[in-house]
């Protein structure tokens, strides 16, 4: 019956693109290709579940993001298609010069719809699958639909999350049409209040996500997670960053660590935390034991030191970045701002290594470990079945970040239900969503560029940060790993947690206040500062914030500060 449905949506998406094409062909004017490429994104709305659930690779070259990508396996690098792309044909205004290399995208994009109509005849569904792509399409909705991300020029992303839920009415009708159970009438309710509402109030800007997400995204989720309990339908067995049973995004135990590590031996246990803080704050680790991890990433800080950048091991030179924070950082892909190792694990030895930063050696660090007569009884107790050696060291500093990054800011009780917000906290969420775009590249609730639902790829871009002389900074970032011009002063896209705490801000630490980061983004980044970026990824029309909106901005950001450090 779902891949009835599925199949049916498809035909439909690839009629409307084709009505798009001809309107195209035909010189029509840029108010019906506007009206008619709504039309074919909305219908494409109403197979986005199954879609990407099901067919991820295929989805993403019909809606992804309208982007280059770098393969770093061949070294290539790809051009966006699909939707996303096409609509910076045809808003805010089409030019016909362009109809040439429209229809190619046009053609492109057709292709890819018959490529998902292809691999959908031999697919194969499940209950527990179905309900599964439901939950994470109320995920997508709250982090990329109602945020604007795959609709960021024509900005209808509001009335295409209606779309969105009309599919998710239509899917889970099969289980409750022919049941008279409260709480199955009760999620459909749910879902007829969240397409009104969507309908109701069209305008991005004005949107109330905050009210949105805690009233009807948050309670169908939790609906549908209910009616899988009820129905004994069995939860995926999977491993993922987002657990498969979390009921909302904002559970205090939504999100996994360990799969975020992806090996079974790096796993987070008390004992390994307990001789990882040790380690951190010891300067054994270091070349001169001068020098530990605790020198450069204070507590009080969220993990950072409060300078532009730290002094290197010499005592004269500056190392070469910003100290992050090691705050809620467990949950991404990458680390380092070039994105250079993928497990912590691997972060703490580029660290120790550094001779600007520790000039440690694992080797030196073992044998000096082994004479002392405490730490020997701790390594045995968090790995009773080796003695101390490289791995052990890595793999205890390693449990010891993943244990700093616990949801429980005031942001993550307002998601909960459990606090409130004052009218200004509300409207700097709303701004952060919506007006202000943060939300598009620091995805909620992670705040970093982790992207949802997925959060099996963490993104880093191209802003123009500039240096203390207003020139654009010198540092090219990723592009001295990949080589690929579309990294060139590309940096990752860090979590804002504790934020208030972590100034100066950008991988060169030149903000020195959360005033002065909103000014550059409202200004467009460095192409707004007029450095004439090709491959700048963050949209460089202004902001149009007003001074009372930058307040709220900043008063909603202090509410993802962790409550020890209240």
């Amino acid at each position: 019956m779902v891949n009835n449905i599925f199949k049916s949506d498809i035909l439909k998406v690839i009629d409307e693109v084709s009505k798009l094409e001809n309107l195209i062909q035909l010189n029509t004017s840029t108010v019906q290709l506007q009206k008619q490429f709504l039309k074919a994104h909305s219908s494409y709305k109403q197979l986005e579940t199954i879609s990407e659930y099901y067919f991820p690779a295929v989805s993403k070259a019909i809606n992804g993001p309208a982007l280059a990508e770098f393969e770093e396996n061949d070294g290539k690098t790809l051009p966006p298609e699909g939707f996303q792309v096409i609509e910076e044909f045809i808003f805010p205004t089409y030019n016909p010069k362009s109809k040439a290399e429209l229809l190619k995208e046009m053609g492109i994009l057709s292709a890819n719809l018959k490529r998902l109509d292809k691999v959908s005849q031999t697919n194969e569904f499940t209950d527990s699958h179905v309900f599964d792509a439901m939950r994470l399409e109320v995920f997508r909705i709250i982090t990329l639909g109602i945020t604007g991300f795959d609709s960021q020029i024509a900005q209808k992303s509001i009335p295409e999350a209606a779309s969105v839920l009309e599919s998710i009415e239509k899917y889970y009708k099969i289980y409750a049409d022919n049941s008279t159970d409260e709480s199955f009438q009760k999620v459909l309710k749910t879902i007829k209040k969240g397409k009104e509402y969507l309908k109701m109030n069209t305008d991005f800007n004005a949107f109330d996500r905050a009210f949105f997400i805690r009233e009807i995204a948050n309670p169908l989720s939790i609906g549908l997670h209910k009616t899988q309990v009820s129905l004994k339908i069995p939860f995926i067995k999977e491993t993922r960053g987002l657990k498969t049973t979390a009921q909302t995004l904002f559970d205090k135990n939504a999100f996994d660590a360990e799969a975020f590590s992806a090996f079974p031996d790096y796993e987070t246990t008390p004992e390994k935390i307990e001789l990882g803080k040790l380690l951190f704050n010891d300067p054994v680790l270091s070349g001169d034991n001068s020098r530990s991890c605790a020198s450069c990433h204070h507590s009080d800080k969220a993990f950072t030191d409060g300078l532009e950048k730290s002094i290197s091991l010499d005592g004269r030179s500056l190392v070469k970045r910003n100290t992050p924070t090691l705050t809620h950082i467990a949950f991404q892909r990458t680390f380092f701002y070039d994105s250079r190792v993928n497990y912590l694990e691997d972060q703490a030895v580029a660290v120790i290594t550094n001779e600007n930063e520790m000039h440690g050696s694992f080797a030196k660090s073992v044998v000096a470990l082994k004479k002392e007569v405490s730490y020997v009884a701790k390594f045995e107790k968090a790995f009773p079945k080796t003695e101390i050696d490289e791995f052990g060291i890595k793999n205890a500093l390693a449990s010891y970040i993943r244990s700093l990054s616990t949801y429980d800011s005031k942001f993550d009780g307002f998601m909960r239900g459990e606090e409130k917000f004052d009218l200004d906290e509300i409207a700097g969420f709303n701004l952060y969503t919506g007006k202000a775009k943060c939300a598009t590249c620091h995805f909620i609730p992670l705040t970093n560029g982790t992207v949802p639902p997925s959060f099996i790829k963490s993104e880093s871009e191209v802003l123009g940060v500039p240096d203390k002389h207003k020139k654009l900074d010198a540092d090219l970032g990723k592009f001295e790993l990949t080589k690929a011009e579309i990294h060139r002063n590309s940096f990752k896209t860090p979590t804002i947690r504790n934020v208030e705490l972590t100034a100066p801000y950008m991988h060169n630490g030149v903000f020195k206040t959360l005033e002065e980061v909103i000014d550059f983004y409202n200004d467009g980044g460095g192409n707004g500062l007029g450095f004439n970026l090709q491959n700048q990824t963050l949209p460089e029309d202004k902001l149009n914030l007003t001074e009372l909106e930058k307040k709220q901005l900043i008063a909603f950001m202090k509410t993802l500060t962790d409550k020890k450090y209240y």
